[in-house]
């Protein structure tokens, strides 16, 4: 769905709304304090009738100053209401999402902590290629091989963005990937292993195989022993950009969730292609992708978008959230062919799933 097409605001709207970008980061602060110091709670528990500043203070342990400055702000913003007679604050819808929303706290906090700064080298990260902003976290090539020593709280909140989204999906998919029984599983850039711990709870005979970066094999086969599965899920060392890694061969499923807008269009063919090789005539593939214009909703569209930056500047450089055709391309490109396409699973996510091509 294309939410993009026409341009909406009259002019008087469009300066307004201008001038909101232009101030956006002071809002994003105001609104992320607002929650940590406990001042969109205190109005929370208030309810319709509200708190004056002097009370919010009390309740809160913020100076009247800071409550002041902050929730004036917070007006502008949209987070609280005022009366001028009563001289209360209350808060208002968005304001209460700011405060209970776990998709909001996760957006935020991913933002706050792992984009806000390296954001700052967004230009720079453009003209060179290159994740220039992933300076502000540490000195690595990719995101991905300092996952594991990120500095909190950046650590948590990228493992907390990342799993809040797949985990809604995951009663869904588990349905769609045991409906034929597979008995074996590769689970290609599995993380902390949290898919194939899943897939082992669902399914006491399924085997898995994570292949991931060493870093990454690490978490796993310590979350894995943790659950008890340390004999049924194995890992193989690989970074999926070296073209003369060795995939495991003749896998009932070959899954990759949230894995391939990880990179280019061009690695993503030599990726698909290299599981293709592995695979035998009953093998499929199984894609779980995120993708901005297969969006039920605006808010998830802008959402991905805004995301596409995070690879852009900090993950690699070099990859996105794809729209759904260029994907598909991808996959064409690679040889294999699709046998069918799901979308709109847990928080908006599309399952594809590939085989080899019927002769």
């Amino acid at each position: 769905m294309d939410f993009y097409t026409k341009d909406k605001l009259k002019a008087v709207d469009a300066i307004e709304q201008a001038q909101r970008l232009a101030f956006a980061p002071v809002a994003f602060h105001t609104a992320r304090s607002l929650r940590d110091l406990g001042i969109l709670s205190a109005l929370d528990d208030a309810g319709d009738k509200g708190l004056n500043a002097e009370d919010i203070t009390q309740l809160s342990g913020v100076s009247t100053y800071g409550v002041k400055v902050l929730l004036d702000m917070g007006l502008s913003a949209g987070l609280v209401t005022w009366s001028a007679d009563k001289q209360i604050y209350a808060l208002t819808k968005m304001g209460y999402f700011i405060e209970h929303d776990g998709m909001t706290r996760a957006n935020m906090d991913f933002t706050a902590d792992v984009c806000y700064a390296g954001l700052q080298h967004l230009t720079e990260a453009i003209s060179e290629g290159t994740p220039a902003g992933l300076k502000e976290l540490g000195e690595w090539d990719t995101i991905y091989e300092g996952l594991s020593t990120l500095p909190e709280p950046a650590k948590q909140s990228w493992f907390n963005f990342d799993h809040f989204y797949s985990d809604k999906a995951f009663p869904k998919l588990l349905e769609i990937v045991f409906a034929n029984q597979p008995s074996k599983i590769v689970d290609i850039g599995g993380n902390t292993g949290k898919w194939a711990i899943k897939c082992c709870d669902y399914n006491a005979d399924v085997s898995m195989t994570i292949v991931d970066l060493p870093q990454q094999l690490a978490m796993a086969k310590v979350n894995a022993a943790e659950h008890g599965f340390a004999d049924r899920i194995e890992g193989v060392a690989c970074n999926m950009l070296n073209p003369s890694c060795e995939l495991p061969k003749h896998a009932d499923v070959y899954w990759m969730s949230q894995f391939l807008d990880c990179f280019s269009p061009k690695e993503i063919v030599s990726i698909l292609s290299r599981v293709k090789s592995a695979m035998s005539t009953s093998s499929s593939i199984y894609i779980l992708e995120l993708f901005p214009d297969r969006q039920s909703h605006e808010a998830g569209a802008h959402s991905l978008n805004a995301t596409s930056l995070y690879f852009t500047c900090l993950a690699n450089g070099n990859s996105r959230f794809y729209r759904a055709q260029d994907f598909v391309e991808c996959i064409h490109e690679a040889g294999l062919e699709i046998a069918e396409q799901i979308d709109n699973i847990g928080w908006g996510h599309s399952l594809i799933k590939c085989q080899l091509p019927t002769e």
